[in-house]
């Protein structure tokens, strides 16, 4: 089980800087009664973040009520890629509010026909095609049911096999934790699906083997004939380590599944819309997948998500076979367009390519500093996870890290919870807007969190 943040406010030392600014104790007093509200009346499971009561949120910076302010490096969860509350996406919200139009199901809308559009225009040609969702798990399964189908179709009744990778997160739902790669989150199923393989990741890190012989030898060993397989779904990067496979295995993969008439789904819902320093993580490989997940950045607000694909298989279903209740929902559609509009004509993705590199150094120096404590530093763009180890091995310290993101929190720098294996990877994701002035101020107070975390726990 995750561990959960003490709400007890503690004594802290004042901060002030341009981008944080801590006044109370923290979490601040006056926010514990809603805090103990949201305890008593919701489940555990919701206790696993730093807690902060958003007051409201601005550009790179959340702020709580009593006064406090906060440097996000967590995007909300690797949502808000163009900016909290960008003023684009507020006003768009408000007209469409104004409009008198929320919902209508899947009745066509202007709102709707306006975002896909723009999406197919932005992506590879042969990629025509957009189904609207609302969540990133909704667009994985949906993936996985295309992918599944198409099988059938073009290899008959036993082209079912789907092929996932270690270490992976697809999502919280049955078939998504089915596809992911992280076996604690799927215990309570039991009766795995025995058509679903996984492959290890070839991160470099815990996986030295990044050759694409080690796809095709696990695959061989399970006896999982390349013919029975119908898709294989990655994604572009890990969210749970922030690592990318090397652009030779995707290549390798890609021509794989042409061979095999396996389709090639890169689950893009974190890399989407600018996060690497490409408009989508696939972008760095020079290829071209067939279907594409998106969700979280599409809107950096409200909740959005999609499968981009080949017309061939999206038209797999017909009329009102393959929909969802809120498909297209016209006050999302115009969030997520006004969203993808700032982050593309703004220059949004070149900003997140060249920050990143300022983050990328200034994470490596840290890691050069406490060798011991950090096993490796793995990103592109603006995201990035530094692996927390005992000892200067492969061990994951979660512990360690649990507490680093503790510290941060009371020095003014939000991160969300670890991720990834032995929750013991410290991700960063700031929003794209962000400055190298910040990163500076948000690496000062990493390197403080890791130094006085590390001291406590008595790991130097």
């Amino acid at each position: 089980m995750g561990k959960a943040f003490a709400i007890e406010p503690k004594d802290v030392k004042p901060v002030a800087t341009p981008f944080r600014k801590i006044v109370t104790k923290i979490p601040a007093p006056e926010t514990i009664e809603i805090l103990e509200t949201l305890h008593r009346c919701e489940p555990i499971s919701m206790t696993g973040q730093p807690p902060i009561v958003w007051d409201r949120a601005e550009g790179v910076q959340v702020y709580d009520r009593a006064g406090n302010m906060w440097l996000d490096w967590s995007s909300g969860v690797v949502v808000a890629n163009a900016g909290h509350s960008a003023v684009e996406v507020q006003d768009a919200i408000r007209r469409q509010v104004d409009k008198g139009l929320l919902h209508n199901y899947c009745f066509p809308n202007a709102e709707r026909a306006a975002l896909v559009q723009y999406l197919v225009n932005i992506v590879p040609k042969t990629l025509n095609k957009v189904f609207l969702l609302t969540t990133g798990s909704e667009a994985t399964e949906c993936a996985m049911k295309l992918a599944r189908t198409h099988g059938q179709r073009v290899g008959g009744r036993e082209k079912i096999a789907i092929v996932s990778f270690g270490g992976a997160f697809h999502g919280r739902t049955l078939g998504a934790q089915m596809i992911g790669g992280l076996p604690a989150l799927k215990q309570w199923i039991v009766n795995l699906d025995p058509d679903v393989h996984q492959v290890p990741f070839p991160d470099g890190f815990r996986v030295k083997n990044t050759s694409f012989d080690l796809f095709l030898r696990t695959l061989a060993d399970a006896k999982v004939s390349a013919d029975r397989v119908a898709g294989v779904i990655l994604e572009t990067f890990q969210g749970g380590s922030a690592c990318f496979p090397p652009k030779e295995y995707m290549h390798a993969l890609a021509r794989w599944c042409e061979t095999h008439r396996a389709l090639l789904i890169c689950d893009e819902i974190q890399a989407g819309f600018g996060r690497t320093g490409r408009l989508f993580g696939f972008q760095h490989y020079d290829i071209v997948p067939d279907l594409i997940c998106c969700g979280k950045g599409i809107s950096s607000s409200l909740p959005v998500s999609a499968v981009i694909g080949r017309a061939d298989v999206m038209d797999l279903y017909g009329p009102a076979e393959m929909t969802s209740t809120h498909t297209g929902n016209p006050v999302c559609a115009v969030a997520a367009l006004a969203s993808i509009r700032k982050i593309v004509d703004e220059g949004l993705v070149e900003n997140a390519r060249r920050m990143g590199e300022i983050l990328l150094v200034g994470l490596r120096d840290i890691a050069r500093r406490y060798p011991r404590l950090i096993g490796a530093v793995r990103g592109r763009g603006l995201v990035a996870g530094v692996h927390v180890v005992k000892g200067g091995a492969e061990e994951p310290d979660g512990d360690l890290a649990f507490a680093v993101v503790e510290k941060a929190f009371q020095k003014g720098l939000l991160l969300f919870a670890p991720v990834g294996f032995g929750g013991a990877t410290v991700k960063i994701s700031p929003p794209l807007p962000i400055t190298a002035e910040a990163i500076e101020d948000g690496l000062v107070a990493l390197r403080e969190s890791i130094e006085e975390a590390a001291a406590e726990l008595c790991r130097i």
